[in-house]
């Protein structure tokens, strides 16, 4: 994997906002890297401590299936900061979905 590629992935995970949320293609496409949403996936399982991963969620707004961490911790943690979610899903998806102004 790109060291440029880490770099626009993290830089824009950083940015996203408490309580908001990208899809991992989104943040494949908005980094430069449209197709790549599996390679964001294993920056996220591998990727830099400290940042909001727990804001990148799968497609339709699934959390992620993380095998190696407590199947709650996502949902905690988007939970803190006012994301709804049932049974795995994100609720009212469209609405706490984000991108980024400048693409």
């Amino acid at each position: 994997m790109s060291g440029e590629m880490r770099t626009r992935v993290e830089a824009l995970v950083a940015d996203i906002p408490r309580g908001r949320v990208m899809t991992y293609g989104d943040v494949a496409a908005c980094a430069g890297f449209p197709g790549a949403a599996r390679r964001v996936g294993a920056l996220a399982h591998e990727g830099t401590t400290g940042l909001p991963w727990h804001r990148v969620v799968a497609s339709g707004g699934r959390l992620a299936a993380a095998h190696d961490l407590d199947p709650e911790w996502q949902s905690t943690a988007l939970g803190a900061e006012g994301v709804r979610v049932k049974d795995g899903k994100i609720q009212d998806f469209p609405t706490v979905q984000w991108y980024p102004d400048v693409m």
